[in-house]
């Protein structure tokens, strides 16, 4: 089951840097190469950061990928960073990179995440409460359990689920799909209060655009506490290391609840650009540059902060 994974790696990969001198980054650090896997919340993350470091005179780029590919893409050199590790979730596919050392998981980046089964309210104030109720009314549901894109790891702990025949759920089927095209299924069916089971996760804006309930019962396959999550920043093996100015604003980063919601809302309700939207947060919020970029500096070597506050046009 993917909580009985090995999470040696869990707590351990935190590295912490001393505030470094000002000196130019190394040729190689440029580009910042991020992998992104079509999620919003970490579409949002990432745009965050992208902005903070080309504000730093780095350059970036983002690529959308599968999550296997994602891990696989850091392992052979051809992205620098994924900012979304869900854990304890993802350590099926995560651990194994980590404990070999091809990726490293730099620290927490939120805290406070969940991941797992939810209903529409509706569905949930019938009587179907946990997972273990959902067999019982398969004709409702259709036998189906709706995740997002094929490997992801929420799809894969589905599936095990199924195989598993855990809860009776051994003839039930799970509906690959992706976010949005999980999102648009859902809007559909709850506008004639149909049943629905799907893979939710918060932070999300599914959390305040629909009334949904998340299901009791999945702790040995989503983990404790309605799938209770942190996320963490990885790299490719070795980054932080070869390129300490930017694995100090990797460290750095921290990431809230309220922040991804409104990032996330401006996106997919608000129909703004990922990196517009996250610019504005920025520029609402500042206060939250002074601890991501202690010890930063600008790829030539200058002081980071007063660096990205005036390119984002904020009064120091």
């Amino acid at each position: 089951m993917p909580n009985k994974m090995s999470l040696i790696a869990f707590l351990g990969g935190a590295t912490l840097f001393s505030p470094m001198a000002m000196a130019n980054a190394p040729e190689s650090c440029q580009p910042v190469r991020f992998a992104e896997v079509g999620w919003t919340d970490i579409t949002a993350t990432t745009a965050l950061t992208r902005e903070v470091l080309e504000a730093l005179n780095y350059e970036t780029t983002s690529d959308t990928v599968s999550v296997p590919v994602a891990y696989a893409g850091m392992k052979n050199g051809d992205f620098d960073v994924f900012l979304g590790n869900w854990m304890p979730s993802m350590a099926s596919i995560s651990d194994e990179y980590i404990e070999k050392g091809q990726v490293d998981r730099l620290g927490a980046n939120l805290e406070g995440a969940k991941y797992t089964l939810a209903v529409p309210q509706y569905v949930y104030d019938a009587g179907v409460t946990s997972v273990k109720d959902l067999d019982d009314h398969a004709a409702k549901f259709g036998s189906n359990l709706y995740g997002i894109e094929a490997g992801n790891d929420g799809n894969l702990i589905i599936q095990q689920m199924i195989d598993d025949d855990a809860f009776g759920l051994g003839d039930w089927s799970l509906v690959d799909s992706s976010e949005s095209g999980m999102l648009a299924e859902l809007n559909a069916r709850t506008q004639d209060k149909e049943w629905m089971v799907f893979l939710g996760w918060e932070p999300h804006p599914m959390n305040t655009n629909y009334d949904i309930a998340y299901l009791k019962g999945a702790d040995d396959y989503f983990g404790p506490n309605l799938g209770g999550a942190t996320v963490y920043t990885n790299t490719r093996g070795g980054y932080a290391e070869a390129c300490p100015n930017v694995g100090q604003l990797l460290n750095n980063l921290r990431f809230t609840l309220p922040m991804e919601n409104t990032i996330m809302g401006e996106i997919m309700d608000g129909g703004q650009d990922p990196r517009d939207a996250a610019r504005t947060w920025l520029q609402n919020n500042p206060s939250v540059l002074d601890e991501w970029l202690k010890g930063v500096s600008t790829a030539d070597g200058k002081p980071g902060l007063k660096a990205v506050k005036k390119e984002l046009g904020i009064d120091s």
